[in-house]
C-alpha cells in the first residue's frame, strides 16, 4: 500500500489552511458589505426623517405658531447634526477598523458625539415638560409659564448644556486624568499611534458626572412628567365612566356646544366658543365617553412607546458607561459599539416618534412629498353640536385633536350661575393622538 509523503502531506495541509484563510476573509467581506449596507441606511433615514422635519416647519406657517413644535424642530436640527457628523466617520472606523483622521479631529469627532447625542436628550426631556405643563396645570397656566422667552431658554440650555461635558473636559483632556497608562495601552493593542486610532476611555469622575447629566437626570424629568400626564389622563377616563354609569346629565340639563377654531390668539375666549343646549340625555353621552377613552388609551400607548424607545436605546449605553470604569474597563468593544449605534438609532427614531405620529406635521409632510398639493391643505373649524357627532379632526395651532366633548371638573368655569365645563386647548393638543 502505497503512503503519502511527508512532502504531499505538507501541501495539502498548506492549501487546506490557504482554503481556511479565503473561506474566512470571503465571510469578513460579506460581514462588511452588509454592515456598510445597515449603516448608510440608518444614516439615510435619520437624515431624511429629521431634514423633513426641519422643511415641515419652515414652510408650514401653522406649524410654527405652536412652542412646542420648535423643540421638535431643534431636536430634528440636533439629530441631523448627529447623522451629518458623527455617523460617518463612526461608520467609516467601524467597517476599515482604523481612524484615518488624526488624534486632533478624533477629540473633535468625539466631542461632538457628546455635545450633540446629550443635546437630543435635553431636548427630548424640554418637550417631556412642555406636555407636563400642557396638561397636568390648570387652564392658562401654561400659557403663562410657557412664554416665548422661556422657551427660548430652554432651547438654549439644551445647547449650552453639553459644552460643558464634551467640548471643555475633553480638549481639555480631564476625561483621561489617571488614566494615561491604559489609554497608551489601548492604542498599542490597537495597533497603532495616536494619528491612526481613535481611543476614548473615561475616569470615573467624568463617567459619572456626564452620564446623570447627559442621561440620568433627564430620564429622572421625562418618567416623572410622563407618569403625570399618564395619571391625568387616566383620571378623566374614571370620570367620565363614573358620569356614564351613573347617566349623569350637565348641569341643569344643559349640555356645552364646543367651537374649535384655528385661532392661535393667546385669549383663551378666541379658542372656545361654548354657549348650552338642552335635550341631552345619558344615551347620548355613551359614544363621546367612548371615543374619549380610546383617546385616553392611545395617548397612554404613545407615551409608554416614548419612555420605552428611549430607555432601550440609550439605557444600555450609560449603564456600560458608569459600569466600565469600575471593573477596570474590561467591556469589549464590540459591546461599546453595539450599544453606542443604538443610541445612534435613537436619533433616526425621533422623527417617527415626535412628529411623523402628528397629524399637523403628517399633513405638511404630505404637502411637501406631493409637491404642494392642495388637497392636504389645512381643514377648516368643527363643531359640535347637542348628538356630540365627530366633524373631521381640528387642527388647532399646528396640532390636529380628535375632539370629543369631555367633563373634567378641574376645567370648570361658572357663567352667570350655569356650570361650564370646558378643555384646555394645549393639554387636549399634547393629550390626545400625536
Amino acid at each position: 500500500m502505497a503512503t503519502a509523503s511527508p512532502q504531499h502531506l505538507l501541501d495539502d495541509l498548506i492549501n487546506t489552511g490557504q482554503q481556511q484563510d479565503q473561506q474566512q476573509e470571503f465571510l469578513s467581506s460579506l460581514e462588511t458589505a452588509f454592515l456598510t449596507i445597515f449603516l448608510s441606511i440608518v444614516i439615510i433615514m435619520t437624515v431624511f426623517g429629521n431634514l423633513l422635519v426641519m422643511v415641515a416647519l419652515c414652510k408650514d406657517r401653522h406649524l410654527r405658531k405652536k412652542k412646542t413644535n420648535y423643540f421638535i424642530v431643534s431636536l430634528a436640527f440636533a439629530d441631523l447634526l448627529v447623522a451629518l457628523l458623527v455617523m460617518p466617520f463612526a461608520a467609516i472606523e467601524l467597517t476599515t477598523g482604523e481612524w484615518r483622521y488624526g488624534e486632533i479631529f478624533c477629540l473633535v469627532r468625539t466631542s461632538l458625539d457628546v455635545l450633540l447625542t446629550t443635546a437630543s436628550i435635553l431636548h427630548l426631556c424640554c418637550i417631556a415638560l412642555d406636555r407636563y405643563y400642557a396638561i397636568c396645570c390648570q387652564p392658562l397656566v401654561y400659557r403663562h409659564k410657557m412664554t416665548p422667552v422661556r422657551v427660548a431658554v430652554m432651547l438654549s440650555g439644551c445647547w449650552l448644556i453639553p459644552i460643558f461635558i464634551s467640548f471643555l473636559p475633553i480638549m481639555q483632556s480631564w476625561n483621561a486624568i489617571g488614566i494615561e497608562d491604559i489609554i497608551e495601552e489601548r492604542r498599542a493593542l490597537a495597533g497603532g499611534s495616536n494619528d491612526t486610532s481613535c481611543v476614548f476611555l473615561v475616569n470615573r469622575p467624568y463617567a459619572l458626572i456626564c452620564s446623570a447629566v447627559a442621561f440620568y437626570v433627564p430620564l429622572a424629568l421625562m418618567v416623572l412628567a410622563y407618569q403625570r400626564i399618564y395619571v391625568t389622563a387616566m383620571t378623566h377616563v374614571r370620570q367620565i365612566e363614573t358620569l356614564q354609569r351613573a347617566g349623569s346629565a350637565p348641569v341643569c340639563g344643559t349640555a356645552p356646544l364646543v367651537t374649535v377654531r384655528s385661532s392661535t390668539s393667546s385669549d383663551p375666549s378666541e379658542h372656545y366658543r361654548l354657549r348650552t343646549t338642552t335635550g341631552s340625555t345619558s344615551s347620548e353621552h355613551a359614544p363621546m365617553a367612548n371615543s374619549r377613552m380610546r383617546v385616553e388609551t392611545k395617548a397612554a400607548k404613545t407615551l409608554a412607546v416614548i419612555i420605552g424607545c428611549f430607555c432601550l436605546c440609550w439605557a444600555p449605553f450609560f449603564i456600560t458607561n458608569v459600569v466600565d470604569p469600575f471593573i477596570h474597563y474590561s467591556v469589549p468593544w464590540q459591546l461599546w459599539t453595539a450599544w453606542l449605534w443604538l443610541g445612534y438609532i435613537n436619533s433616526g427614531l425621533n422623527p417617527f416618534l415626535y412628529a411623523f405620529l402628528n397629524r399637523a406635521f403628517r399633513r405638511a409632510f404630505l404637502v411637501i412629498l406631493c409637491c404642494g398639493d392642495e388637497r392636504y391643505a389645512r381643514q377648516g373649524s368643527c363643531s359640535y353640536g347637542p348628538t356630540h357627532r365627530a366633524c373631521s379632526a381640528a387642527s388647532v395651532n399646528g396640532t390636529s385633536m380628535a375632539l370629543r366633548l369631555s367633563f373634567l371638573p378641574n376645567r370648570s368655569y361658572s357663567d352667570n350661575g350655569r356650570t361650564i365645563l370646558a378643555n384646555d386647548q394645549e393639554s387636549q393638543d399634547s393629550l390626545g393622538p400625536l
